[in-house]
């Protein structure tokens, strides 16, 4: 997450509501998601909007829900905190094609070291999360923090939150805090995580590049490659990896503010070498919220493997192909205050009732700490 520090201007929003489209009660079969041989794409349709309500767990606020991932008729939620407790949420989420019939929150798990004790405050700052089918365990990824020079980081942790193991980084994603010639940027590290289709790993990607790589994104094109990478669940290692471009800044920050920022904020692996890309740029200064994000479908099937390139800044190499799938400027007058949130997880959902797969995303609220903002989840239809 890119916190934004530079924000002089609180914006008023409207109320925060519920979906806007529940003309269905009844619950969606619980199917599974489709096999390998329905992983073809070629459109995504909007669906409906919810916004969880503002709410409490044993007296814990919900909110930063900076990653999303189904299995099996179960939801997880990431919560984007560094204060303890950091945690995980299950939540039941149903839906028909024509929206969501219920969304509840309904369990809180705290994530434990190796010692069953407690996070400390800072030690971590989870992104995302998956669940992996085979091992039965959740992997996070945790962006660290590099002004405090502790290292990004992905943790595989059993479902009661009991950290299982830590994966092993290439030199060049951890912290650099008193270097300003290279490394990663702080909260534009470790943001997105995805299953490989095969699954026999995870890819985790970075929100922005790295210092050595090229410049953060700005209004103009710049060449802005973040690294996503695979690594061997088996052997802990970090075995393939490729680059993506970044967008420009979608607008200028406005009303006196300055802040502005592009990253890629979650990936999703759909079929071999083929994903999708959660893109957000966000300014400041605007009431409609400042973001801007769209999904991409990316190919990195004659992608460079650029694990072992220090620095992208002055390499030769290939970047994996990138094909706009959907713009949320096309729906936002459809949402809730016109506002296309802080999205930052993606996941795949069960089947409609005619089989159609389904994806859901899901904003992070920041716990509203520096403007208003919502815990907003968007259905959307694949279309193959």
């Amino acid at each position: 997450m890119i916190r934004i520090y530079q924000i002089i201007i609180c914006l008023i929003f409207c109320c925060l509501g519920c979906s806007s489209n529940n003309n269905d009660n009844t619950s969606n079969p619980d199917v599974s998601p489709p096999t390998d041989s329905q992983n073809t794409i070629s459109k995504i349709e909007f669906i409906d909007e919810y916004v969880i309500p503002v709410q409490d767990l044993a007296g814990v606020p919900v909110g930063g829900l900076s990653g999303i991932d189904y299995y099996d008729g179960k939801w997880y939620l990431i919560c984007d905190t560094s204060e303890p407790p950091i945690r995980y949420y299950n939540a039941s989420i149903s839906y028909t094609s024509t929206g969501f019939t219920e969304v509840s929150v309904n369990t809180m798990t705290e994530i434990k070291d190796n010692m069953g004790a407690a996070l400390a405050a800072g030690t971590v700052d989870p992104e995302s999360i998956r669940f992996d089918p085979n091992t039965q365990n959740l992997v996070y990824s945790s962006e660290g923090s590099i002004v405090n020079d502790i290292d990004p980081a992905l943790f595989e942790i059993s479902t009661l939150g009991n950290l299982v193991r830590t994966f092993t980084l290439p030199d060049y994603f951890k912290a650099q805090a008193n270097d300003d010639t290279k490394g990663p940027r702080h909260n534009g590290v470790f943001e997105g995580l995805s299953l490989n289709i095969d699954n026999t790993g995870y890819w985790v990607s970075t929100e922005l590049p790295l210092i050595e790589d090229g410049p953060e994104p700005t209004l103009t094109d710049t060449d802005s490659p973040v690294r996503i990478t695979f690594f061997n669940k088996n052997t802990g290692l970090a075995e393939r990896q490729f680059t993506y471009e970044l967008d420009p800044v979608a607008r200028p920050a406005t009303l006196g503010t300055t802040f502005e920022v592009n990253g890629l904020v979650e990936i999703l692996e759909y079929d071999q070498n083929k994903f999708l890309a959660l893109e957000r740029s966000f300014s400041s200064g605007y009431i409609d919220g400042g973001n801007n994000v769209k999904i991409y479908k990316v190919d990195a099937t004659e992608a460079t493997n650029t694990l072992s390139t220090e620095s992208l800044n002055s390499a030769s190499y290939t970047k994996a192909q990138k094909t706009l799938l959907f713009d949320f400027e096309t729906i936002r007058s459809q949402l809730i205050n016109n506002s296309v949130d802080n999205i930052e997880g993606i996941s795949f959902g069960p089947a409609l009732e005619d089989g159609s797969r389904t994806i859901v995303v899901v904003s992070d609220n920041n716990f509203n700490s520096f403007i208003p903002q919502k815990n907003q989840l968007i259905l959307f239809k694949v279309i193959p």
